[in-house]
């Protein structure tokens, strides 16, 4: 997708100039607002990513980049606001080190001049600060009072999805806002249900209610002994990705809701997503085959020993063998062969995820007024 070059330009005349700002408290943090992704080291970038609270695929590098120039795969596009969104990215740095990152944005969103995490609101699953526990509170003090003196006057509203329900992110915010006297509130956003896994595959299936349990091992067994020959294949690092990727939307696009869902803006979105996953090496394409011919596909990320399950799609052929099943059962048998501690079904709350043995987590609203 190519965002409009007048867009791109307007928000470049609203960005600040890079700027510095140091606190004193614990050390002295040294903040700095960025104009352009391009500023900070992707690999650095990503070194701290993998030390802080927010090491998942959604707060890389690579990922987040590609959303801000798509905006969401056009979520944050043509929205009717007076202002286009405007990139407000902070980094902070102790003795020439990295310390933490604020992705940020400001938009219009519900009547206000929003700061949002980048990367808001609906494809992705996960957003947080990029910091080092130890780090949290002291990194985000120092975060408001540069944002409220290098842009005051033009935010509201603090308003991040998406955070981890454990995150403590959420105890510094409001721990912060009620010394700064500031209306904050917090909600459940979405379940993000998980699999904790820590043995072998019949280990997971004895957990799992009688019933279930029978379930998944007759499909499995109907698919094994189907004369139409049922293959699992998960996409090597050798692949031509562009032809998998073209066979995963093909999928996809059977489900009318994730159709609708998939727009062109969209379809590039995720393209970027799935070709820089696979480039970086943590794309994890798996698809089930019936007959030579691929019918459904499950689409994750294998990072930092778990697998998060991100999309799948599911032909309406030869549903008598249950393919989606079948396949989700062949991808936590995989989990469990190879010793990965969890598969993370991400948001949503669709029954299957429930009857596989998913356990609830949460991702959290945190909304606060600036008075």
């Amino acid at each position: 997708m190519q965002v409009r070059k007048e867009d791109r330009q307007e928000r470049g005349k609203k960005k600040e100039p890079s700027r510095s700002w140091r606190l004193r408290g614990e050390s002295f943090m040294n903040f700095k607002l960025h104009n352009d992704f391009s500023e900070i080291d992707p690999s650095i970038w990503n070194a701290l990513v993998g030390q802080s609270i927010a090491d998942t695929p959604f707060s890389r590098y690579e990922y987040l980049n590609e959303w801000w120039k798509t905006l969401g795969g056009g979520e944050w596009t043509d929205r009717g606001g007076a202002i286009p969104p405007m990139l407000v990215l902070v980094s902070a740095s102790e003795n020439d080190q990295l310390t933490g990152i604020a992705p940020l944005f400001i938009a219009e969103h519900e009547g206000h001049q929003a700061l949002m995490l980048v990367g808001s609101i609906e494809v992705s699953d996960y957003l947080d600060l990029i910091v080092r526990e130890q780090n949290v509170s002291h990194f985000l003090s120092g975060l408001l009072d540069f944002l409220v003196s290098s842009l005051g006057d033009r935010w509201t509203v603090i308003d991040w999805y998406n955070i981890p329900d454990s995150s403590p992110t959420r105890a510094a915010l409001q721990e912060e806002f009620a010394k700064r006297g500031w209306d904050y509130h917090a909600e459940i956003y979405r379940p993000t249900p998980r699999i904790p896994l820590d043995g072998s595959f019949e280990e997971y299936l004895s957990r799992l209610d009688k019933k279930q349990r029978h379930e998944i091992r007759r499909k499995l067994r109907r698919a094994a002994e189907s004369d139409l020959n049922v293959r699992f294949i998960i996409v090597d690092k050798n692949a031509d990705i562009e032809s998998e990727i073209d066979a995963f939307f093909h999928l996809m696009t059977q489900d009318p809701n994730k159709a609708n869902f998939l727009t062109p803006f969209m379809r590039e979105q995720m393209t970027v997503t799935i070709r820089t996953a696979f480039e970086q090496g943590y794309l994890w394409l798996a698809f089930l085959e019936i007959g030579g011919i691929k019918v459904a596909a499950s689409l994750n990320f294998d990072y930092k020993n778990k697998l998060w399950g991100y999309n799948s799609g599911v032909s309406r052929e030869h549903m008598e063998l249950s393919p989606g099943w079948v396949l989700l059962a062949h991808t936590i048998q995989w989990c469990c062969e190879n010793n990965r501690y969890e598969f993370d079904f991400m948001r949503g709350d669709e029954e299957y995820k429930y009857r596989f043995g998913g356990v609830n987590r949460y991702v959290m609203r945190e909304r606060v007024v600036k008075l």
